[in-house]
């Protein structure tokens, strides 16, 4: 479904002639197909393809490199190219869930440590790994590995 959004936002995006917009969409394809070539490497299926959840990992990766750049290109002084990756953030972030706020994933985070009963930092990827099955594209995991890690010690 994921999929086919992103296919209409690219045609409609050409319709309307918003080159910046068509330029993002078609990283962003660029780096599924990228990915779905790697699936079917992996399992041998020739039709193989990744979940929605694996396009909004992907997707959450893109928007950090992105705020990486950012801060790099205003280091530089390089408002111009600070506002493009601005630009492609916004694009990219159509596509993503809603994403919680602080207080809102560490509830949650306390949610899973209690349902999975962590005591210590030696369950942490049990903790990441439940968060990642259950709220995919909804949180910032490299953010929530903070908090995890502020819990358990």
């Amino acid at each position: 479904m994921l999929r086919a959004d992103l296919n209409e936002a690219l045609k409609a995006a050409m319709k309307s002639r918003d080159s910046g917009r068509v330029s993002t969409l078609r990283l962003i394809l660029a780096a599924l197909q990228e990915r779905d070539i790697a699936a079917r490497g992996k399992e041998g299926d020739s039709a193989a393809t990744v979940s929605d959840e694996s396009i909004w990992q992907m997707l959450q990766s893109m928007v950090r490199q992105r705020r990486e750049s950012i801060a790099l290109y205003q280091q530089g002084k390089r408002a111009d190219l600070a506002a493009k990756e601005e630009a492609e953030i916004a694009v990219i972030e159509e596509f993503l869930p809603r994403q919680m706020d602080a207080a809102e994933a560490e509830n949650r985070i306390r949610a899973v440590i209690g349902d999975i009963g962590a005591a210590g930092m030696k369950d942490m990827g049990k903790v990441m790994a439940a968060l990642k099955e259950r709220y995919a594209g909804q949180m910032d995991f490299g953010q929530a590995s903070g908090i995890v890690k502020r819990l358990l010690a």
